[in-house]
């Protein structure tokens, strides 16, 4: 009862404050050129911190000013400045048409300065028109449209950019995770996975984001490991009025619904901050408190986020505003298909299922940040965020186990359940100080920490008692003591990473612009990784008759009593009790040391044509050390190196509306640490493991660029760009008798080349009324590249001590496709300033793309084409409540993994069709 009253006192003192409140809209207009529109014009409520910027075509909206008399402060740089007094009543608007001219004063002018709202589609595509360097980027209104939801599914919608099914993997251009690098603020992120260079951009919900900025072109404020792209997270900087906002979401997706039995493993809760420790005297009794059983579950996922912001104007012009945004979202995903492993060069798996997976994943995401303009020329920027992220999968393969010795004729059973948690804590503090009208000094520090746990991950395998009767009982498989077993896991990373920038302004000219400005910085990252695991595996007693199984009571097996009567024997790689140092873990720890000294020039050699100019030395020092089940007596390696890189970036104006653009640049890419430590990591299907010696690629790119803004909202471009790789990494598989994945440095050389296409057009405007919006517009970007390099066998064998037989001597990169498609068509219906619905129906493709190279005359591993359908509405009923609906993956494609050349599906299953209804009530 109390919770009801306290909710019907939110909506009544929300619906008084939209009485006694009341809004200011309007056109700002160049009389001194045409009555054109005048955009990011600056419009204030004088004596408060309430203001705003006009928008491409003029218009600006200053909403729940206080009933009463108010004078608005309009200006812009080099314009008049006008003040204009008008009477605010309840729950109306007034309207009001400024027309500004040019201003004869310099001294006594009054200029108040507001920031350009950056989430808006328009004022990124000008400034992706200024800007000498290459850019391209998606903001918050973009995102709102297309109904995307995170990070990962945003970039995908920009050119030349997709994503690998399951693993989170972004590819830029037919590169992959190695070849791209991720930052929030400027600030280099970490990594939450061992397995990738990036942080998965799917943990990052878009209620954080202001825009995403992703650079293509190397630029000397970037470090140097970069060849694909730089993707750039600019968090929410909110400026105005205080508010509040609830959002409340239900969804399904239809695999997970359908299945009358959703099974999930024993022991993690459903907010996904699960964490125990492994047993005490693990070894000499059974002391695992989980079951091996199962529990039941209902899949529907829910959502609520809250966000809030407010500031505050002192004297002297000083203001201190924030911005905070919480929510915790879920999800139950339902996969059923094949999987196949060790596909030999006759076609025949050695490993072949039929599989079940059942998923639920969580995502708990925090933000903060303060604001302080200390005056006109001086401002700091504090941002802190907290992500916990858990997926926890049950998955059960039926079949071959092995062909030739566990299983062979079929019946065999795996069942693997695995809990992986990533908690991540961002800090950031940010300074910007315009020493004076030509100088200004830029800088930022960050201190990130990240925890990765794989707590008890539980693995069984059963195979039939007689061979010849495969639907028949089941016993423990007895074939290697990893067939059974329970993982700890645990990585953690810190991180201290600072920039620093100063650039100087010379070569002035009329109306306080300059033709030329140095910029000089530093900018340093101190990395320290230390990972470690435990495997607890239970050693099946061959001498003794072992009993009848139950797949789905295995508590009845794997208990103390079993383990007294010497059915089997609990022990880690290093041995049985009683061994020395028996229960230490498999260990590595790795330290990064990056430091560098950047300078860039930029020039306009005249109206038209302007020049940037960088270089960046940097010196690398990465150094790991290790004790696994691969090397029990541990060992370590480093390397230093130090890269000069060069870079430049041209542009030349053809006229208003048209720009030319060519930039050219040397990077490197580095491996990581998972790649090089000699650790043994086990999928169902699959095994991996590092090579200590592997070494970091040159890279050398290009990028040719025209394009086209027939008007403040559209664009038409067309991209040519090539690469140049050396000493290219990839996936390989090994040749062994277990044909295990390792990485190593292929070959002398890798290209890519290729060309993009986007446009963003207006298709019917259906009003006359310029206030309000009632129209279609279309967006569409394609991608068309050719990649290749060659495969040296003897090269991987005097450089390492593995041997690999490449099938082919040459191949295309992995993860590249041929052909990235992404289209988008969108009506907006707008009845009032707080009333409107819009609609979106999206598209995206891509053709088949490499996932490992072929070896010993085996085929390439291949990713089959697919092509997903999402479909969005969005209704804002008033200025307080807003409704929404998600449908994706309408077309719900099946997912292949095909082995060429023996024409040989690995791998298929469908998604599933997800859907969401969400609703927004801000105060």
């Amino acid at each position: 009862m109390k919770s009801l009253q306290a909710l019907f006192i939110v909506f009544i003192s929300a619906f008084s404050f939209a009485q006694n409140t009341g809004s200011v809209s309007g056109k700002l207009i160049d009389k001194d050129f045409n009555n054109e529109p005048l955009p990011f014009a600056n419009v204030l409520v004088k004596g408060t911190a309430t203001g705003t910027t006009s928008d491409m075509d003029g218009h600006f909206e200053l909403q729940n000013l206080e009933v009463g008399s108010h004078i608005i402060v309009v200006s812009y740089v080099g314009y008049e400045t006008k003040e204009i007094v008008v009477e605010v009543q309840p729950n109306k608007k007034v309207t009001l048409n400024v027309p500004l001219g040019s201003s004869s004063s310099t001294l006594d002018e009054v200029i108040i300065k507001t920031k350009t709202r950056k989430e808006s589609e328009t004022a990124l595509l000008l400034d992706q028109k200024k800007a000498v360097e290459f850019k391209q980027s998606i903001g918050t209104e973009e995102l709102s449209r297309k109904g995307v939801s995170d990070v990962a599914t945003a970039v995908t919608k920009t050119t030349g950019i997709s994503k690998q099914e399951g693993s989170g993997n972004i590819y830029v251009r037919g590169l992959g995770d190695r070849y791209n690098s991720t930052t929030m603020n400027g600030l280099p992120l970490p990594s939450n996975n061992p397995s990738r260079k990036n942080i998965s951009l799917d943990l990052f919900s878009t209620d954080i984001v202001e825009y995403i900025s992703i650079s293509k072109t190397f630029s000397p404020i970037n470090y140097g490991d970069f060849a694909g792209a730089n993707i750039d997270i600019i968090s929410k900087d909110y400026r105005g009025n205080g508010f509040f906002e609830i959002d409340l979401g239900i969804s399904g997706n239809s695999n997970a619904i359908s299945e009358d039995n959703f099974y999930l493993q024993d022991g993690p809760d459903k907010i996904g901050f699960y964490n125990p420790s492994q047993p005490n005297n693990p070894l000499a009794a059974y002391n695992f408190d989980t079951s091996w059983n199962t529990s039941k579950h209902g899949p529907i996922n829910n959502k609520i986020g809250l966000k809030g912001g407010d500031s505050y104007t002192f004297k002297n012009d000083s203001r201190l505003s924030f911005f905070a945004t919480a929510s915790f979202d879920n999800g139950y995903k339902y996969n059923e298909g094949i999987a196949r492993g060790s596909v030999s060069t006759q076609g025949v798996a050695r490993k072949d299922f039929t599989f079940d997976k059942f998923a639920y994943e969580t995502n708990t995401t925090a933000l903060g940040n303060l604001n302080y303009k200390i005056n006109n020329t001086n401002s700091l920027s504090f941002n802190s965020l907290f992500i916990n992220s858990s997926s926890q999968s049950h998955e059960e393969f039926s079949g071959i186990i092995d062909i030739y010795d566990n299983a062979s004729e079929g019946g065999g059973f795996t069942r693997r359940s695995t809990f992986d948690k990533t908690s991540i804590f961002i800090n950031q503090l940010l300074g910007k100080h315009d020493l004076s009208e030509k100088l200004d000094v830029n800088w930022g520090v960050s201190y990130n920490m990240v925890n990765n746990v794989i707590p008890d991950r539980m693995q069984n395998t059963l195979v039939p008692v007689d061979n010849n009767n495969i639907n028949g009982d089941l016993r423990v498989s007895d074939l290697a003591t990893s067939d059974n077993h329970r993982f700890y896991q645990d990585l953690k990373e810190d991180e201290i990473a600072a920039n620093i920038m100063s650039s100087y302004k010379f070569g002035e000219v009329e109306d306080e612009t300059y033709k030329g400005k140095v910029t000089l910085g530093y900018s340093g990252r101190f990395k320290n990784v230390d990972f470690e695991a435990t495997q607890f595996n239970f050693r099946i007693n061959r001498n003794t008759t072992q009993p009848v199984v139950d797949r789905n009571n295995l508590d009845a097996y794997f208990n103390q009593n079993s383990l007294n009567q010497g059915l089997f024997t609990i022990e880690t790689f290093r041995g049985p009790a009683g061994t020395p140092g028996v229960l230490n873990p498999q260990t590595y720890n790795g330290n990064q040391l990056i430091q560098a000294a950047f300078a860039s020039l930029e020039y306009k050699f005249s109206p038209q044509f302007t020049g940037v100019f960088g270089l960046r030395g940097e010196y690398i020092f990465q150094e790991i050390e290790w004790e696994t089940s691969l090397d029990p007596n541990g060992d370590k390696n480093d390397f230093d190196t130090f890269e000069i890189l060069p870079s430049a970036s041209l542009k030349y104006a053809l006229n208003d509306k048209q720009n030319l653009r060519f930039a050219a640049s040397k990077t490197y890419t580095l491996p990581q640490f998972k790649e090089r430590a000699p650790f043994q990591y086990e999928e169902v299907t699959q095994v991996f493991f590092g090579n200590p010696n592997l070494y970091p690629s040159t890279d050398y790119n290009a990028d040719l660029k025209w394009e086209l803004f027939p008007n403040n909202d559209e664009v038409f471009s067309v991209t040519a760009f090539g690469k140049y790789i050396q000493d290219p990494i990839n996936e390989v598989t090994i040749a062994s008798a277990t044909n295990d994945i390792s990485w190593v440095n292929t070959g002398e050389s890798a290209i890519a080349l290729g060309g993009e296409v986007e446009l963003r057009k207006n298709l019917f405007n259906l009003s006359d009324d310029e206030d309000l919006k009632n129209k279609i517009s279309l967006g569409f970007n394609a991608s068309y590249m050719h990649t290749e390099q060659d495969f040296d066998r003897n090269k991987v064998i005097n450089e390492t001590d593995l041997s690999v037989g490449f099938t082919n001597d040459d191949g295309n990169l992995t993860g590249a496709s041929d052909l990235l498609l992404n289209g988008d068509i969108s009506y907006i219906k707008e009845f009032s300033e707080s009333k409107n619905l819009q609609a979106t129906l999206s598209y995206n493709y891509f053709s088949d793309r490499l996932y490992a190279i072929g070896t010993n005359n085996k085929g390439n591993l291949v990713d089959k084409a697919i092509g997903t359908l999402d479909f969005t509405f969005k209704s804002n009923l008033n200025k307080n409540l807003s409704l929404g609906l998600k449908v994706r993956n309408l077309l719900d494609p099946t997912i292949e993994r095909v082995q060429e050349t023996q024409n040989v599906i690995v791998q298929s299953y469908t998604k599933g069709i997800d859907f969401s209804f969400s609703l927004t009530y801000k105060l």
